[in-house]
């Protein structure tokens, strides 16, 4: 059985200012409903930094630390106990102070945002997974930071500290329902954990964790895509005749 040490960092608090477009509003991304965050492709050559304050309530840090209480029991299930998640959770005292932009117009906390947190909470060799839990939206006032996606995840590299990382945003409530509980923290650490049994010598299919309705699967109401996740970390995703995926065996 492989054990996967993952440690959770929530903030709270997020306070910066952007530099955007004057004519930029918020974007919308896949877990909110058309509404104040309407899809955006308008760019301006005029630009104006902006600031968002955003602070989580209560309800949403229980919501996010239930859905990644999920997390280890799907990880275990699903790979019917090859994996196991150990996790660990940090609530960072101070406020998230700087993003990075990831494209012209969107932004997400990277590593290096969050550098003297890993630094002190998850240094090199500590953990396998680093996830990121941040005040993106404030879900009161409807203004948000421009951001490609709920949850951005990718592979170890020394900027993470040798651990795969992911950041997932604060939705609205019913976005952790729509989901089988936990499917968001899996969904972005396979992502990472792809790339590293990719590395050694596992062929993924097409779009790894993102590759569930290109390979025929469709999302389930009440299960989302853990059929497809399931296929993906049993290495039974069929792609032009052939299975991809991770071996069961390779968790060992």
């Amino acid at each position: 059985m492989k054990l996967w040490r993952s440690l959770l960092l929530v903030y709270r608090e997020l306070d910066v200012r952007l530099l955007l477009g004057r004519d930029l509003l918020v974007g919308r991304d896949s877990v909110e409903p058309m509404g104040n965050y309407g899809s955006v492709e308008r760019r301006s050559t005029e630009t104006e930094r902006q600031t968002f304050h955003h602070i989580l309530s209560e309800r949403e840090i229980a919501d996010a630390l239930d859905s990644f209480a999920g997390f280890p029991q799907l990880v275990f299930g699903l790979t019917k106990g090859a994996a196991n998640i150990e996790p660990g959770i940090v609530k960072v005292d101070q406020a998230l102070k700087s993003l990075t932009r990831e494209s012209q117009t969107r932004f997400w906390p990277s590593p290096d945002d969050v550098r003297s947190d890993l630094d002190q909470f998850a240094p090199a060799g500590k953990y396998d997974s680093i996830f990121i839990f941040w005040p993106q939206r404030d879900l009161k006032n409807g203004t948000a930071v421009p951001c490609d996606a709920w949850g951005l995840g990718m592979a170890a590299s020394e900027w993470s500290n040798g651990a795969t990382y992911a950041a997932v945003a604060n939705p609205p409530s019913a976005a952790w329902t729509n989901e089988t509980r936990g499917e968001v923290w899996l969904h972005e650490w396979l992502h990472g954990v792809c790339a590293h049994f990719a590395e050694c010598g596992h062929l993924m299919p097409t779009r790894d964790a993102d590759g569930g309705e290109l390979h025929g699967y469709v999302r389930s109401s009440t299960g989302g895509w853990t059929d497809y996740y399931r296929d993906l970390m049993n290495g039974n995703v069929l792609e032009n005749g052939k299975r991809f995926g991770i071996p069961s065996k390779a968790w060992s």
